[in-house]
């Protein structure tokens, strides 16, 4: 894949498009670190780094362990909810909430980012979700969650310390007063909330006090950034976190959504992050709305992130942007079984069922392709776009025949049908802006799928209205994903190509 953004060109939101919300952001040194919800998927929470706020390169995962991460119960958009990271005392601290029957709040350290980072500290008597950890001049660690309610915490047990005590919610008639985060700065401590619901209200707040416990004054100004009931292409602005560069600016990173096409618009790509300057007035934060053109930042534009379009699966382990469905168990994914092959073995499940075998990659761009090359002689699996169990597309194969199948909701169909060709076999599929003229009812994009021809010729077996494949229908907290997975038997790919095509 190119790079995001390109080196000395003026930056552009969002800096992590695609399926990356809920960041936390935190800087030591030159160099800032961020993480993500990751919901069903794993290896759970991406981490990134950066040198300039707006170039992001993944340096791995935080759970990327079986044992780190059990998501066996976990529902569709369920799983990892909301870290917050944080750097002290040397070492690199991680809350978050596993939604799960297996679950609950769970911390996590490492004095290296990029990893290992340690085996779960559970916190079972921290109540709710979206905990934020802050520590005092005395050494007090303090742990803020969903609802304005705070506890003492002992991070390196996970055991409170004393009840919880509720400090402030936000406004009087607030949705969902979600994912705190608590700061010093200056001579006030601030708690930063999300409000609204993550949808078209969502809004951020802020208040302010003596100590961390309290009492908080709300900001005169609240919400101190939202867009709703605005006609800005960015929406659903929330779910923030601040962070000062090394030249004293404050900056605030934060989930946000694109949606396309007709009423009531239709985000396709996940909630993801985004980036804007904040300015102090009277100690208080001044947030600049979110544009798509980011203002120069103050320092050197890095290069960003390079990616090759392909992956010929000739390492043994995956590229860290690679997500399964809830686990990744050797003997049903692997690249060592048939050197340079990625091999998918079905659990006698489709894309319809919790247990699917599927591995992808967050789709990115508004508009792109993917191609891959299958071996199904022993098997049937294909290439996928995955919302969820209950909406998903996909181009399957088998030895004798390819199809094309649609899932939306309660109905599930084979769209098309053909005999497959001489091997090899390449499935494509583009996701490319809607056919017809735009109007309330036309969806955010259009996808079609098929098959590539000995000579380089697509033929297409069928064509998909994207706004099925969205949020607003669906419902949820994700985004798609794009990538391969095994309905039956032993399925080989030898590459996994995916190419922008724009956006």
């Amino acid at each position: 894949m190119p790079p995001l953004h390109q080196p000395n060109a003026r930056p552009t939101n969002p800096v992590l498009p695609g399926l990356h919300p809920d960041p936390s952001v935190c800087r030591v040194g030159d160099d800032y670190y961020l993480a993500c919800s990751s919901f069903e998927y794993f290896p759970g929470i991406p981490l990134f780094h950066s040198r300039d706020l707006v170039h992001w390169t993944q340096i791995g995962n935080v759970l990327d362990r079986p044992e780190q991460l059990p998501l066996s119960t976990a529902w569709s958009s369920g799983g990892i909810y909301a870290p917050t990271l944080r750097h002290h005392d040397g070492r690199f601290w991680l809350i978050v909430t596993n939604c799960s029957k297996d679950g609950g709040n769970l911390i996590v350290t490492a004095t290296d980012p990029a990893g290992p980072w340690s085996d779960p500290v559970w916190a079972p008597d921290v109540p709710g979700i979206d905990p934020d950890l802050a520590w005092d001049e005395d050494g007090t660690c303090w742990c803020t969650v969903a609802g304005g309610w705070q506890v003492r915490l002992d991070p390196a047990t996970g055991q409170t310390l004393g009840e919880p005590h509720r400090l402030w919610a936000g406004g009087p008639d607030a949705k969902a007063p979600e994912a705190p985060h608590l700061y010093r700065i200056g001579a006030y401590w601030y708690l930063l909330i999300a409000e609204g619901g993550t949808e078209r209200g969502h809004g951020v707040s802020i208040a302010r006090g003596p100590s961390p416990a309290g009492p908080f004054e709300p900001c005169p100004d609240n919400p101190v950034l939202t867009h709703r009931g605005t006609d800005r292409p960015v929406q659903n602005t929330g779910h923030a976190d601040l962070v000062q560069g090394p030249d004293g600016s404050w900056w605030m990173v934060l989930l946000g959504v694109r949606p396309g096409g007709g009423t009531p618009g239709w985000h396709v790509l996940g909630r993801e992050t985004f980036l804007t300057p904040v300015t102090w007035v009277d100690d208080w934060p001044v947030v600049q709305e979110v544009s798509l053109e980011l203002p120069q930042v103050p320092w050197p534009l890095s290069p960003g992130p390079r990616h090759e379009p392909r992956d010929d699966f000739d390492d043994a382990r995956l590229r860290p942007d690679w997500i399964s469905v809830r686990d990744r168990p050797v003997e049903h994914c692997t690249t060592e079984e048939r050197p340079g092959w990625l091999t998918l073995r079905a659990r006698g499940a489709s894309l319809d069922a919790p247990d699917v075998v599927f591995t992808g990659r967050r789709q990115q761009h508004a508009v792109f392709r993917a191609r891959t090359l299958v071996d199904p002689a022993e098997g049937r699996g294909g290439l996928a776009v995955r919302l969820d169990e209950q909406h998903h597309y996909a181009i399957e194969a088998s030895a004798d025949e390819i199809r094309v199948i649609a899932r939306v909701g309660s109905l599930r169909t084979v769209v098309a049908a053909r005999p497959a060709p001489a091997w090899p076999l390449v499935l494509t599929l583009s996701v490319t802006d809607p056919p017809l003229p735009h109007g309330p009812c036309t969806g955010p994009d259009f996808l079609t799928l098929g098959v590539e021809e000995s000579d380089g010729t697509v033929t297409e077996l069928a064509g998909l209205d994207g706004r099925y494949l969205s949020t607003e229908v669906a419902g949820g907290f994700t985004g798609r994903v794009t990538g391969m997975y095994a309905a039956d038997g032993t399925v080989h790919f030898d590459w996994f190509d995916y190419e922008p095509l724009s956006g």
